[in-house]
């Protein structure tokens, strides 16, 4: 996918927008968000015995005068979030007009650029069969564009294991979780998701689906291809083969948001033909994900 990934005036229309984050971050380098760890800022947090190694020109001297012992003042400190992004390349994805594949990752970039526009980190992963392609940390807005040459290369193939997938992913502290996915894997995502939340993730499902796969046209013969197996089957769609397969459908959306409610995290659906912007303004938005600044 070398072609450009978003029109020209695309970051103009997004420039007012920024992450919300309603988790404590624990891990990470200095940024813009208040931790409940201890760092350099100025907001004074409370005091520790020095250790060797220490930066002595933290070492609190009146306090050795009178204690005839070396304290290390702690502060309160700014932290950056940590934002993971794990963005399925199975086969499944590369389906509809326009394509699932491109529609996910215009929004992992746009995600992105929303991350590193607010000076936190992102990591953009791949995820395919039951392996996990970890991207690296990237911070600072210039890093944004080496995120955009890497989201140009990603293949779209083999089959999804969201879950094995998602629990290679190693966590030093609280953070960010976002899956985009089509979510149509047999084995579903909920041990994922307990695995999110054991790590004090706040997890954020997008799921994106073809306008094909919603709106249903036509009865007949067909032979369509199984995007997970690269199997061909051929189908009879009539009336009820249709309804079985909007049930089945709407089963899976019921599940994703049971889940959603239980696990108290966003579950939201984007349609690939949908305007991008759009959908960050429109969805997003109301969902408490992104904010107006």
């Amino acid at each position: 996918m070398e072609e450009n990934i978003f029109e020209q005036d695309f970051f103009a229309k997004v420039n007012q927008l920024a992450i919300a984050v309603n988790t404590k971050m624990t891990h990470g380098m200095g940024g813009g968000r208040k931790s409940n760890a201890k760092g350099t800022s100025v907001e004074f947090s409370d005091y520790r015995e020095y250790i060797p190694g220490d930066d002595i020109r933290r070492i609190d001297w009146g306090a050795y005068g009178r204690l005839d012992k070396l304290y290390i003042k702690r502060f309160m400190e700014e932290k950056e979030a940590i934002f993971q992004i794990f963005l399925d390349t199975s086969k499944s994805m590369d389906f509809g007009e326009p394509k699932k594949s491109r529609t996910a990752i215009q929004l992992a970039g746009a995600l992105s650029y929303l991350v590193l526009n607010n000076l936190d980190r992102v990591y953009v992963s791949e995820m395919q069969e039951s392996s996990l392609t970890l991207g690296k940390g990237r911070a600072g807005k210039q890093a944004f564009q080496t995120i955009v040459n890497e989201l140009k290369r990603v293949e779209f193939d083999g089959g999804t294991d969201l879950n094995h997938a998602i629990m290679k992913r190693q966590y030093q502290g609280s953070g960010i979780s976002i899956v985009i996915s089509d979510f149509l894997d047999p084995q579903g995502i909920e041990d994922a998701v307990k695995y999110l939340k054991y790590k004090k993730q706040q997890i954020i499902l997008i799921q994106v689906l073809a306008r094909q796969e919603l709106e249903i046209d036509g009865e007949g013969a067909v032979n369509l291809l199984d995007m997970e197996t690269g199997d061909e089957v051929r189908l009879s769609l009539n009336r009820a083969t249709i309804e079985q397969y909007q049930s089945a459908l709407a089963a899976m959306t019921e599940s994703l948001t049971q889940m959603a409610r239980k696990y108290e995290m966003t579950y939201i659906r984007m349609i690939a033909d949908e305007p991008l912007e759009k959908f960050l303004y429109d969805h997003i938005c109301n969902q408490g994900i992104i904010v107006r600044k």
